[in-house]
C-alpha cells in the first residue's frame, strides 16, 4: 500500500501528528494529497544532491500542478483552483534552489515514516500485550522464545545505528581533515593572488548532508527514549545502549558544527593593497559562513567579532550579527561584517578562547606601511600551512625557487589578468641567484625578500613594477607587448642579431618602477649598435601614454633629421600593428601630447654608457658620453655580462610588521591569525539547542609571534 493511503487510515491520535506535520507552507498538504502517487515514485535523495535531477523534477512537479489546476477547472471547484495556483506561485522560489525543494520533500517524507513506525511499533506492543492476557500457562515457554527473538531484533536494529555513526564519522573526518584543509590551503594562495576556487557551495551541500543525518539520528534516539517511558522490561537493550549512541551521536555533531564555522572573506579593507591588511580606524570587511544550511536556525544564531589577546584592540562598529541566509547569494548561513575599524586599546585584557579564525592579519597605523605588511602576508601565506604557527617570523623559512616564483607571477596575474611567462621568471631568478643551469634547488631566504638592504629590498622593485603596469601599462602588459624582465645583458643578446630599428621594451632594473626600450641601430662600419632610453617613470607616464612616447620617440640624425629610430617590435612586429590599437587619432604636430615631448631632455646611451644612477651592480657598466634627444625622460644602462645575485638596495625601507628588533613602539604592525575552526565551545548541550556563535577575535600579539583573531 502506498505510503499516504497508510497514513490516512491510522488511528486519530497519529492523524493529528500528521497535520501538524503539514501545518506549514513548505509542502502544503493539498499538494502532498493530489500528487501522493507522483512524490513517492521520485528519487529525492539523489535530487537533494543532484542539480540537474532536481531541477528536472522541480519542473515536472509545476507541470502536475498545471494539470491538477485544469482538473479542478472542469470540475468548477473555484477554491482548489485557488489554492492550487497560489502553491504553485510559492514553489517558484526553488528555481534557483532546486536541491532544496528536493530536500524539503525528502524530510516530509521520512517524517511520514517515522510516524508510520511509531504507529507500527504501539501496534505490536499492544498486540503482545492482548495476546500475553490470553495466553495459557502451556504457551509460555513459546512466549519467552518470541521475546528472545525481539530482544535480538532490537539489538540489531541498534548495531545497525552504531554502523550508521560509523559511516557519518568517517566521512566527517573526510570534510574536516582533508576537504576542508584543502580548501583553506586553496584560500590562501587565493589571498595572494592564485587563480584558485574558493567557493563554499559544495563544501556546505557535503556539511549539511551529515548534519541532517545526526540530526535524523538524534531525532529517532529521542523517539526511542519515549517508547521507553511507556514500555520497558528487564534487561532492555534499548535502555541499556541508547545513553551511550546518544552520547557519540552529540559528539559527532558537535565536532561537525565546531568545524563548520569559517572565514568565508578575509578581512580587508575597500582601498587596502591586498587582502589581511588592516589599518587602525579605518573601515574593513570580513565574511563568516556556517557551512551547515540549517533554514530552521535562520537568524537565531549569532556571531561576534573582538580581539583581546596581549595587545587589546577595540573593534568599532556593527561587530555582533546574526548567522542569516539572506546575505549570501547562494542562501547560506553567513554573517557578513562590512564597516568594523579597530582602535588599539592602552590597557591590557585578558586572553580569550578562539572558536573561528581568519589568516594571519597584519595591523597597521599608517599608509606608508602597507607594502612592507603585503609583504609579510606574502611570505606567510606561500610559506606556512600552518596558520596557528605563532612563531614563524621568529625562524622564518625560505622559499623554494618554484613556490616563490609563482607567487611573483600570481602578483600579475591577479593585477592584470597576465602572470609571468618561463623566459621571465628565468630572468628574475638569475638577478637572484646569478647564472645557473637550473634553478629548481634554489631558495629564497625572507631577508632576500623584504628585510635585507634597506631602504630598498626586492619586494619594492618588484611591487614598485607592478603597480607601474596595473596604473598604466596594463593593457601593454595583458598583450604581451612588454617583455619586462630582462637585464643588459640578455637584451644585447637577443637584439644584435635583429635588422635595424627593432626594439623591445624592459623594466628598469635601476629606478623604482620604471619601464625603458632599447633597439638596434648600426655604427659607420655596419656593426649593431644598442642604444637605449633613459627608464619612463610613473611621473612620465601620467602625463603620456606610454604607446604614444613610443609613436612619437624620434632622435636626431645625420643634418639634425628627426627620426624615430622604433621600427619593429621584437622580433619583428612592424610598430604600428603592434600599438596601432591604442594610438589617438591625432599624431604628428597634431598630437595632443606633443607639446609635452618636445619639452623633455632625454638621453640615449650607446653600448658601455654608464648608467647616471645605478645603486644595483647588475645595473653597472663602464661609461662613455650621454647623447641629448629630443624626447622624454631619463637616462639608461649597460649590465654586467654575468650579473650577480641582487643585493643592492632600491627604494625607502618600511619596517616589516611582523619582526621585533628594530620594529618597536606601540604604533607599528604586528602580525595576528583569524581562521582556526576549533574550539568551538558548548554549541551542543544536553538539551537540543543552537546557543550564539562567538569570535573572539583579532587578539594582538608581540611584534614577533602570532595569535588569533575571531570568536
Amino acid at each position: 500500500m502506498a505510503q499516504w493511503e497508510r497514513l490516512r487510515q491510522l488511528p486519530a491520535i497519529y492523524g493529528q501528528q500528521l497535520h501538524e506535520l503539514y501545518d506549514r507552507d513548505a509542502l502544503p498538504m493539498d499538494v502532498r494529497h493530489y500528487l501522493s502517487a507522483w512524490i513517492e515514485k521520485q528519487e529525492w535523495q539523489r535530487a537533494a544532491r543532484d542539480h540537474d535531477l532536481a531541477m528536472v523534477l522541480f519542473q515536472v512537479l509545476l507541470e502536475n500542478l498545471d494539470i491538477q489546476h485544469s482538473r479542478f477547472v472542469q470540475e468548477e471547484s473555484f477554491l482548489l483552483q485557488h489554492n492550487i495556483r497560489r502553491y504553485k506561485q510559492n514553489f517558484q522560489r526553488y528555481l534557483d534552489d532546486p536541491c532544496g525543494l528536493a530536500s524539503t520533500i525528502l524530510w516530509f517524507l521520512e517524517k511520514e515514516k517515522e510516524i508510520l513506525r511509531c504507529a507500527e511499533l504501539a501496534e505490536q506492543v499492544q498486540f503482545l500485550h492482548v495476546e500475553q492476557e490470553a495466553m495459557e500457562i502451556s504457551s509460555q515457554q513459546d512466549l519467552e522464545r518470541k521475546m528472545a527473538g525481539l530482544k535480538n531484533e532490537v539489538q540489531s536494529t541498534l548495531l545497525d545505528l552504531n554502523k550508521l555513526l560509523d559511516k557519518i564519522e568517517e566521512l566527517s573526518d573526510m570534510l574536516v581533515k582533508k576537504e576542508l584543509v584543502e580548501w583553506q590551503r586553496r584560500q590562501q594562495k587565493a589571498c595572494i593572488g592564485a587563480p584558485d576556487n574558493v567557493c563554499l557551495d559544495q563544501l556546505e551541500n557535503w556539511f549539511t548532508c551529515v548534519a541532517v543525518c545526526l540530526f535524523q539520528v538524534r531525532e529517532f534516539l529521542s523517539k526511542l527514549d519515549e517508547l521507553v517511558g511507556k514500555l520497558s522490561y528487564a534487561n532492555d537493550p534499548v535502555k541499556a545502549q541508547k545513553p551511550a549512541l546518544q552520547s557519540r551521536t552529540d559528539t559527532l555533531l558537535e565536532d561537525l558544527l565546531k568545524s563548520s564555522f569559517v572565514v568565508e572573506t578575509q578581512p580587508s579593507m575597500p582601498q587596502g593593497k591586498g587582502p589581511l591588511v588592516l589599518r587602525t580606524n579605518v573601515q574593513f570587511s570580513v565574511k563568516t559562513r556556517l557551512l551547515i544550511k540549517v533554514p530552521e536556525m535562520n537568524h537565531s544564531m549569532k556571531v561576534n567579532v573582538s580581539m583581546d589577546r596581549y595587545r587589546r584592540f577595540n573593534v568599532l562598529g556593527t561587530k555582533t550579527k546574526a548567522l542569516n541566509m539572506a546575505e549570501s547569494q547562494s542562501g547560506g548561513m553567513v554573517a557578513d561584517f562590512r564597516h568594523l575599524t579597530l582602535k588599539e586599546q592602552k590597557s591590557g585584557g585578558g586572553k580569550g578562547v578562539s572558536d573561528a579564525c581568519s589568516l594571519p592579519v597584519v595591523i597597521i597605523s599608517n599608509s606608508s606601511q602597507q607594502q612592507s605588511a603585503f609583504a609579510s602576508v606574502l611570505w606567510f601565506n606561500m610559506v606556512s600551512q600552518d596558520t596557528k604557527d605563532v612563531m614563524f617570523f621568529a625562524n622564518c623559512p625560505a622559499a623554494t625557487w618554484p613556490q616563490f616564483g609563482e607567487m611573483l607571477s600570481w602578483q600579475f596575474l591577479s593585477a592584470t589578468k597576465r602572470g609571468l611567462n618561463d623566459a621571465q621568471l628565468e630572468m628574475i631568478a638569475h638577478r637572484l641567484f646569478g647564472k645557473k643551469q637550473d634553478y629548481g634547488s634554489c631558495k629564497v631566504a625572507w631577508s632576500k625578500f623584504s628585510k635585507e638592504n634597506p631602504p630598498d629590498t626586492f619586494w619594492v622593485w618588484f611591487d614598485g613594477i607592478l603597480v607601474m603596469v596595473k596604473a598604466y601599462l596594463e593593457d601593454l602588459w595583458r598583450d604581451g607587448h612588454i617583455m619586462g624582465f630582462v637585464n643588459k645583458s640578455k637584451e644585447k643578446s637577443l637584439l644584435k642579431t635583429k635588422q635595424r630599428g627593432t626594439f623591445l621594451l624592459r623594466f628598469s632594473e635601476s629606478v623604482i618602477g620604471a619601464i625603458t626600450f632599447s633597439w638596434v641601430d648600426t655604427t659607420i662600419t655596419g656593426e649593431p649598435d644598442i642604444k637605449t632610453v633613459q627608464p619612463f617613470t610613473k611621473v612620465d607616464l601620467s602625463q603620456i601614454p606610454f604607446h604614444e612616447i613610443i609613436r612619437n620617440f624620434q632622435i636626431l640624425e645625420a643634418e639634425n633629421i628627426p627620426e624615430n629610430p622604433l621600427v619593429y617590435l621584437y622580433p619583428n612586429t612592424p610598430k604600428d600593428e603592434a600599438f596601432g590599437k591604442y594610438y589617438s587619432e591625432k599624431t604628428g604636430s597634431d598630437s595632443p601630447y606633443i607639446k609635452y615631448i618636445k619639452t623633455k631632455l632625454m638621453f640615449v646611451s650607446k653600448e658601455n654608457t654608464l648608467e647616471a644612477r645605478s645603486p644595483m651592480p647588475s645595473d653597472m657598466a663602464q661609461g662613455e658620453a650621454l647623447e641629448p634627444i629630443t624626447g622624454l625622460c631619463e637616462e639608461a644602462a649597460e649590465q654586467n655580462e654575468d650579473p650577480q645575485p641582487l643585493t643592492s638596495p632600491l627604494e625607502m625601507f618600511h619596517p616589516d610588521p611582523m619582526l621585533s628588533g628594530s620594529v618597536a613602539g606601540p604604533d607599528e604592525d604586528l602580525l595576528t591569525y583569524l581562521n582556526n575552526p576549533n574550539l568551538f565551545a558548548d554549541i551542543m548541550q544536553e538539551e537540543p539547542t543552537l546557543p550564539d556563535f562567538s569570535l573572539p577575535g583579532f587578539h594582538g600579539l608581540p611584534l614577533q609571534s602570532c595569535g588569533s583573531i575571531f570568536q
